[in-house]
């Protein structure tokens, strides 16, 4: 682990494809280790039971994942129709099962229409969202009922990709595109709650956050080989990485030194930014104010080695 005041660590973006039945902390402690720094953030969580994209940041990279964070997901998913549990997906508890197999494909696409676009969302109640400042989910195993209000989401594509029936069930696999704080458990529990049988998540696999896919993503086990066999653990750079989550301004190096410093700029931008200067590299996230651009996160400051 680097220790205070030790060397800082290069930065960037490891996109990882998690694995099934780790908890996106058990991923973080992990790359830790690999990485020899704790120095490491990740941007949105997955559930255990989920596996694929998780993005995690090394260094001055962790700034970036708040905004990382906020952007659109897709993922692969499987729902079943009859039955219903405690946490809207197949590690909880079953409370109902109806017979779903009666059920039309024209009734189950009318229902998915009905659940994409804009939409009012009801998080599952075992979600990590914090009701007078403990999470759900903690009060949920405390034995408490909880119901959270229904929030506006966007499902931009809810895709149905193949049925499969037996013994009164019936799976779908689908794939679906969301906004930033949906609950895709909770479209499978909508789903089975608009066809009258119920229904649950029992296989989830993110694939992309943003702009960033599976294509990039290492198992931690090729990671743990590359590291074994003496390289450096791999990492998108901060400057590609920075790029393919904000729209990009281009700056010059003494633009770069300003924004080092935490000094305005000459130069028009229309929300967060990042500024990149010749290498490339990330030197800030930058936003509009009095006609100029503002730094808000600064990622290389005055005096600081680059390395982005």
């Amino acid at each position: 682990m680097a220790r205070r005041g030790g060397p800082e660590p290069t930065p960037g973006i490891v996109v990882v494809d998690k694995p099934q039945g780790w908890t996106s902390h058990d991923v973080v402690a992990r790359v830790r280790r690999l990485a020899h720094t704790s120095k490491v953030g990740h941007a949105g969580t997955l559930d255990p039971m989920a596996t694929g994209v998780l993005i995690l940041g090394i260094g001055r990279a962790t700034k970036l994942l708040t905004y990382i964070v906020g952007h659109d997901k897709e993922y692969e998913a499987t729902i079943r129709l009859g039955q219903s549990t405690v946490t809207d997906d197949a590690e909880g508890e079953v409370t109902a099962t109806v017979d779903a197999s009666t059920i039309a494909d024209g009734a189950i696409r009318s229902a998915i229409a009905d659940l994409t676009g804009d939409i009012l969302q009801r998080p599952s109640a075992v979600s990590a969202i914090k009701v007078d400042g403990k999470r759900a989910y903690a009060r949920v195993r405390g034995g408490e009922d909880v119901e959270l209000p229904a929030r506006p989401v966007t499902v931009a594509a809810f895709e149905l990709l193949a049925v499969r029936g037996a013994a009164g069930l019936v799976d779908l696999d689908v794939r679906v595109e969301v906004s930033s704080g949906t609950y895709v458990r909770a479209l499978a529990r909508d789903l089975g709650a608009a066809l009258g049988v119920g229904g649950h998540l029992t296989a989830l696999r993110r694939t992309r956050v943003g702009r960033i896919g599976l294509d990039r993503a290492r198992t931690l086990e090729d990671l743990g080989a590359i590291v074994e066999g003496g390289e450096e653990l791999p990492r998108v750079s901060l400057a590609e990485s920075a790029a393919a989550t904000l729209p990009v301004l281009d700056i010059t190096d003494a633009q770069s030194v300003a924004l080092g410093h935490g000094q305005f700029i000459d130069a028009r931008v229309e929300g967060p930014t990042v500024a990149i200067a010749p290498g490339p590299r990330a030197v800030a996230i930058v936003e509009p104010k009095g006609g100029r651009a503002k730094p808000t996160v600064v990622f290389e400051p005055a005096g600081a080695s680059s390395g982005s």
